[in-house]
């Protein structure tokens, strides 16, 4: 029997491209690892983890027995990534920065570049499956579907996917970390990363501070009082919670113990007025949007799925929701929930779901609200 194909791994460092690896050359592939550098503004930081992740990534290498090579994207990823999460920081959304790391660099750079080596074909660690059914590739959640991250990978396209494999999308998390501690991987016990990655765990207002200039403006409740101030509107996401600096606002009379202290949420940015609108409870109408707008749309298979009923998500960690998906002008979309869904956020993604196949999706550009709002508020 001749030699099988080769395959690159990314390797982050962690313990789901580290089983990913081992399980590729289990199956008899000709494994080459390479380390993804993607950021090297302050490396020397606490919060940025790329040596040691490093250092984790060639001693799981050297136990699995493959080569691993480190390659710097860091420049691909400011050009790509970085400038435009900015953009879109600055225009008030919120965007997510791990979709468009996985478009642009690790399934493109990194491809392009093991395509160089010879590779036949690439693999990460994400949670996901490709499977190919009459010369189509579709990209499928992970089985574990506590951790399914086919949401943050619904951009990829035919191309991409026919040179992809997700070795760990076919079992559980909790059999990924037992292979890893049988075979005494160093990182078998690492813990999951979480976060953005070129911000790790440090406070993310303080490392936006960097890059995005303040412009202060007034908190503004449902009826139009100024309660606040904001330290700028692209410091806060629609349905924040935490760091709005505003206590209980209590009506004069108002009983003890009664709504005035139910906590603020972010419920929508005026950005030409400057202008954070706050409301209170965690199911105020203005929180709740029945549809929503989405444009940049991508669909895996080439073409957009017909109109009709599928489910969705508008968030990463959140169940199906059904929806019925409508065509708009210039290949953008419409969904309309059976439910109306909670802080729909522009900048974020909308991915399509028919069962466990994803179909793709787009990013949002806006979302309805449940009630109309009062004249000289924001629509």
């Amino acid at each position: 029997m001749g030699r099988k194909p080769r395959v690159v791994v990314g390797l982050s460092g962690g313990v789901d491209s580290a089983v990913s690896a081992h399980l590729l050359k289990q199956q008899g592939y000709d494994v080459v690892g390479i380390f993804m550098k993607n950021w090297e503004d302050d490396d020397d930081s606490e919060y940025c983890s790329s040596n040691e992740d490093f250092v984790d990534a060639a001693s799981v290498a050297d136990v699995i027995g493959i080569e691993i090579e480190h390659v710097n994207f860091a420049a691909e990823y400011k050009d790509r990534v970085f400038a435009e999460f900015l953009r879109e920081y600055q225009a008030g959304r919120t965007p997510n920065p791990d979709v468009l790391c996985n478009a642009e660099i690790k399934f493109k750079a990194f491809l392009d570049h093991a395509m160089r080596l010879g590779a036949e074909k690439i693999a990460t660690g994400h949670y996901a499956r490709v499977r190919e059914r009459s010369g189509r590739f579709e990209l499928l959640k992970g089985l574990d579907d506590t951790k399914d991250q086919s949401y943050f990978l619904h951009r990829l396209n035919q191309a991409q996917l026919s040179k992809t494999l997700f070795p760990v999308g076919e079992i559980r998390k909790t059999e990924v970390r037992r292979i890893a501690a049988e075979i005494g991987l160093p990182n078998a016990k690492k813990k999951d990363s979480t976060g953005i990655c070129f911000i790790g765990e440090r406070p993310f207002r303080e490392f936006l501070n960097r890059y995005i200039a303040k412009e202060p403006g007034p908190i503004k409740d449902e009826k139009g009082r100024t309660i606040g101030r904001h330290v700028g509107l692209s410091f806060y996401t629609l349905g924040q919670r935490q760091g709005l600096g505003i206590g209980g606002i209590k009506e004069k009379g108002a009983q003890r113990g009664g709504g005035e202290h139910a906590p603020w949420f972010v419920a929508r940015k005026d950005i030409e007025k400057n202008t954070l609108w706050v409301v209170q409870g965690h199911d105020h109408p203005w929180l709740l949007s029945p549809s929503l707008h989405a444009d940049d749309a991508s669909w895996i298979a080439g073409e957009p799925p017909a109109p009709g009923e599928y489910g969705a998500k508008t968030r990463y960690r959140q169940a199906d929701a059904a929806c019925t998906l409508s065509a708009a002008e210039g290949g953008a979309f419409n969904l309309e929930f059976a439910d109306p869904q909670w802080a729909v956020t522009p900048g974020q993604s909308a991915v399509l779901y028919d069962g466990e196949v994803c179909l793709g999706g787009g990013v949002i550009a806006a979302a309805a609200a449940v009630t109309p709002r009062p004249s000289g508020l924001p629509a």
